[in-house]
């Protein structure tokens, strides 16, 4: 074949990449309800971060039936795609981190009571961190899918629950209150979890699976950590101490989930190592 050959540019019908990708459904989701020009990079840039909560779900789900199958690698692998992709996912808040509040109020009524708390799949990725809440779904009532989706996620482990179970299977003394807790309820940090994370990290071999297992966790905790605070940052510049759309108390309401750690143990073990 020749290299100077051109690529097929007569299909029947529409492209393999367009079958593929979809890219005329995608380019064609967005519906300003203003006039102001900056609304459409304000739509695009809040669809392209459910896309990414779509597919660092889909690794923690998939993190999480490693886990329960005993198979690390698999685990750790999808654990680190995932950070690659919480990169870029706060990398998404860099339209908007700059906007003035004049700049937000232009469009800010087409937003009425929405709020990205009502987001689904944001929800369905705090829920695998462990922080469930049976009152978001309320917000979801009105659409059965979605609704049994997430009613669905918050009875299933999170992913720290198949780490912990997995910890257990290892011989490390997990109490049976946290292998036997409602699943439903938020995850509260316990004094024995920690000690286990500090012995893990405290042995001689700082290379074995637990360890890299706790450091994977731990850059996702990290990046999760910086989600937040970007947020919190990009709502403050815009609309400083306002209540939020959706009638969310706004910046003290983000300033309250910042403060929250991701795998709350791994932190604070690291004092007594």
């Amino acid at each position: 074949m020749s290299h100077d050959a051109a690529p097929n540019l007569d299909f029947a019908g529409t492209t393999p990449y367009e079958d593929y990708v979809q890219a005329d459904v995608l380019t064609h989701l967005q519906k300003p309800l203003s006039d102001d020009p900056g609304e459409m990079v304000f739509l695009v840039t809040t669809q392209v971060m459910e896309l990414w909560f779509t597919v660092i779900v889909h690794e923690w789900e998939t993190a999480a039936r490693a886990l329960r199958e005993d198979d690390l690698p698999v685990a750790l692998a999808a654990l680190k795609r995932s950070t690659y992709e919480l990169e870029s996912l706060n990398a998404s808040w860099k339209p908007l981190a700059h906007l003035t509040p004049a700049q937000f109020n232009a469009y800010r009524s087409a937003l009425g009571e929405g709020s990205g708390f009502q987001s689904a799949m944001y929800r369905r990725m705090e829920f695998l961190l462990g922080e469930k809440s049976a009152s978001m779904l309320v917000p979801h009532r009105g659409a059965p899918r979605v609704h049994a989706e997430l009613e669905k996620a918050l009875q299933e482990p999170s992913l720290y629950d198949e780490v912990l179970r997995l910890l257990a299977r290892r011989g490390l003394p997990v109490p049976s209150s946290v292998l036997d807790r409602d699943l439903s309820q938020r995850y509260e940090p316990s004094e024995e979890i920690e000690e286990i994370w500090a012995a893990v990290y405290g042995g001689a071999d700082q290379d074995t699976d637990l360890v890299r297992l706790g450091e994977a966790l731990t850059d996702v905790g990290e990046l999760v950590w910086r989600w937040r605070n970007d947020h919190l940052v990009a709502t403050r510049r815009a609309m400083g101490s306002k209540a939020g759309t959706g009638g969310s108390a706004g910046v003290a309401w983000l300033e309250k989930r910042a403060r929250k750690n991701v795998f709350p143990e791994l932190w604070t073990a690291r004092s007594h190592v």
